[in-house]
């Protein structure tokens, strides 16, 4: 076997280990959560989740981060759909409002965030795991954009991240609620119907003035 093949089997493995271990954690808990259950999950023998991250509190704080970074890129492509081209902005913004919520109802979602609120007391530096790697970067990336967009005389934001955050508010605040913390499936009709009047909030706050 080249070095090559053996390496990529290696990068297979562990992923395969990060993917078992967050559907069993989520659906566990950390406490119950065995490494053997997870080890059978991913179609390895135990020792080898050992030999790859040491031990269970390793396994969930990498298994967490990489469910983070996938949230991200999902994310950050929506993001990038927000542009200063000629496209109605109304529309684009909704649009994009839209894909965020998908992105937010997504079933890895809601079990991350079930998963954080069920072991953040025992584990507090997890919340910082996804905010520095998914929340907060989703917020910068969309607060650049804003200011792009203020700078193209399309929007007003004195304090772009501030606007991103109250956007994302305006998405989001009712989806826990509404969504049953992901026990409720929400039509996509109710989706475009709720970034619809999260758009329609944010332009009266952060549209430009003839005088801006």
């Amino acid at each position: 076997m080249s070095g090559a093949v053996a390496a990529r089997g290696r990068i297979d493995k562990r992923q395969a280990i990060l993917d078992a271990a967050f559907l069993v954690f989520a659906r566990e808990g950390y406490a119950r959560a065995g490494v053997d259950v997870i080890a059978a999950e991913a179609g390895v023998a135990k020792a080898t989740v050992y030999s790859h991250f040491g031990d269970k509190e390793t396994l969930l704080r990498e298994a967490i981060a990489a469910s983070a970074d996938q949230a991200l890129t999902q994310n950050l492509a929506v993001v990038d759909r927000l542009t200063v081209r000629g496209d109605d902005l109304r529309d684009t913004l909704e649009d994009v409002g839209f894909r965020l919520l998908q992105c937010y109802c997504a079933d890895r979602s809601w079990a991350l965030r079930r998963l954080l609120s069920a072991e953040i007391n025992q584990f507090p530096d997890l919340l910082d795991i996804v905010h520095s790697r998914a929340a907060g970067r989703v917020t910068e990336a969309l607060a650049d954009r804003l200011a792009r967009l203020s700078v193209a005389g399309h929007l007003h934001t004195p304090d772009p991240v501030l606007a991103a955050e109250q956007f994302v508010a305006l998405l989001t605040g009712s989806m826990d609620a509404r969504a049953g913390l992901g026990t409720r499936r929400i039509p996509h009709a109710e989706l475009r119907a709720v970034s619809r009047a999260a758009v329609d909030t944010f332009l009266k706050a952060f549209a430009p003035t003839p005088r801006q």
